[in-house]
């Protein structure tokens, strides 16, 4: 293996066992975004036609490491829109121009959800075809190549696309049981595709997003951003439950979120085993993580798309302990190695 990337795994390592002396500045490439290749989920071409598309990016990750000497472990990624699970459920998809592919909502009612059945992930073509391009991209690159997952739901979040949300909010007061029956049904297969995915790619990074290296036998990684529209009390109720069950089934969970769910953050606590939290920058900033989430005990914010002065903050005003791993996109080399720099002196 490049000695660098095992340089960095290990450093990686050690900030998620906490003996790490420094925080992580990684830098990546501007991605060539699946809109630009077309989905290859919703698509009955032979999956080679996206192998080139995932090693490309994958060998200029690594260029970009051997150039800039920083903390990246580079990932093979898998890429996908956020509709894969409500797909397999039946939804249609609508494709935006220039945009990423989304979920059309597929039931207005209890009667109408209460009708749909979990799929089989072998005979749903959408979720299959993750797995083939796991494969095929490992006959390309080579089993020891280090993956990245497509994008990963909470089976509260693929039941907001199923049923469409101005009734699902209504029937989250008046018929709280058909909504958890549904989300039952999106969490079975979620955590079914998950067991799946790790025994097929064992070595796989679980971090859809930011999409940083993570150490493999960590929990997997899931988009809980719908939490930011209900109550504290309606997160006991119809979230945690499921982040609990699939942290307890992994032995922890890392999270996304890009909703103003600040509210929330005292639920989050209540995940046992809470190891890894990718924040987005809310109407409140980034600062309200420090209040909830700091300190040798904390799970691990990894972030990107932020500012220089939000990471100089986040970072001077962190108590002792507090573990971050900062991700920086970008095809411009000035602006990277300076931005490196600026990372190397508040480490």
């Amino acid at each position: 293996m490049n000695p660098l990337i095992e340089r960095n795994q290990q450093h990686i390592r050690d900030i998620f066992a906490g003996t790490a002396r420094r925080h992580a500045f990684m830098h990546q490439p501007a991605p060539v975004s699946l809109t630009q290749v077309g989905d290859y989920t919703l698509s009955r071409e032979p999956i080679q036609k996206w192998v080139p598309w995932v090693a490309d990016e994958y060998r200029r990750r690594v260029d970009s490491l051997e150039r800039f000497h920083d903390d990246l472990v580079p990932l093979a990624k898998l890429s996908t829109g956020t509709q894969i699970f409500a797909q397999s459920f039946g939804c249609k998809v609508h494709i935006p121009p220039e945009d990423m592919p989304c979920a059309i909502p597929l039931v207005t009612c209890a009667a109408e959800a209460d009708k749909l059945e979990v799929p089989d992930i072998w005979k749903t073509e959408c979720l299959y075809r993750v797995f083939e391009l796991g494969r095929a991209v490992q006959r390309e690159l080579g089993k020891d190549v280090d993956l990245g997952p497509c994008d990963m739901q909470t089976g509260f979040d693929i039941a907001a696309q199923i049923w469409d949300k101005n009734d699902l909010l209504c029937a989250m007061v008046t018929e709280p049981d058909a909504v958890k029956r549904l989300s039952a049904k999106c969490a079975l297969l979620l955590k079914t595709f998950l067991i799946a995915l790790r025994k097929e790619f064992p070595t796989m990074s679980p971090c859809h997003c930011p999409g940083n290296w993570v150490p493999p036998h960590l929990g997997p990684w899931v988009s809980n951003d719908e939490a930011g529209i209900m109550s504290p009390e309606m997160f006991e109720t119809f979230c945690l439950p499921e982040l609990k069950d699939l942290s307890e089934t992994f032995g922890s969970l890392g999270m996304h979120c890009c909703a103003d769910a600040e509210h929330q953050f005292p639920g989050f606590n209540k995940i046992p085993n809470f190891y890894a939290f990718n924040r987005v920058q809310s109407k409140h900033g980034y600062l309200p993580i420090l209040d909830h989430f700091a300190g040798p005990d904390a799970p691990v914010h990894c972030l990107a798309w932020m500012s220089d002065e939000a990471i100089e903050q986040l970072v001077t005003r962190a108590p002792a302990g507090t573990r971050f791993i900062f991700v920086h996109a970008g095809d411009d080399e000035k602006a990277t190695h300076e931005w490196l720099a600026r990372g190397a002196a508040l480490r």
